[in-house]
């Protein structure tokens, strides 16, 4: 009869494990962000808008709302995800170029940010 009882404590345990490092995104972030500009469609089937306040993540759902933060500077501006990307090594997120103007970076194309997923 402990059979049963320690295959359930396996089982939740190897749950709990799961859910722990699953699809669940991480609140916060720290890395590289860089901007891009030219009009495309999106992955989200939205037409970009280079002047927009939105973005791109590899793994956040679509319409995630991200406090993007300059680590440079400290200006901070809300984007919403609507594409995949950044497709470059070392990157955390693409942000549209009005969403970079606003943090301040357009002249150096890259800077070091940190995210905040807003619930």
């Amino acid at each position: 009869m402990k059979f049963p009882v320690v295959l359930s404590c396996a089982a939740l345990s190897l749950a709990g494990a799961i859910l722990a490092t699953g699809p669940a995104r991480a609140d916060t972030s720290t890395g590289v962000a860089s901007y891009y500009w030219q009009g495309r469609s999106t992955a989200s089937g939205e037409r970009f808008n280079p002047g927009g306040m939105t973005a791109a993540h590899r793994t956040l759902p679509f319409g995630t709302k991200v406090r993007v933060t300059n680590l440079r500077n400290g200006r901070t501006v809300v984007v919403r995800i609507n594409d995949r990307g950044p497709f470059i090594r070392g990157r955390i997120i693409d942000v549209s170029r009005g969403a970079a103007s606003e943090l301040g970076f357009i002249g150096n194309g890259v800077t070091k940010v940190q995210l905040a997923v807003i619930d």
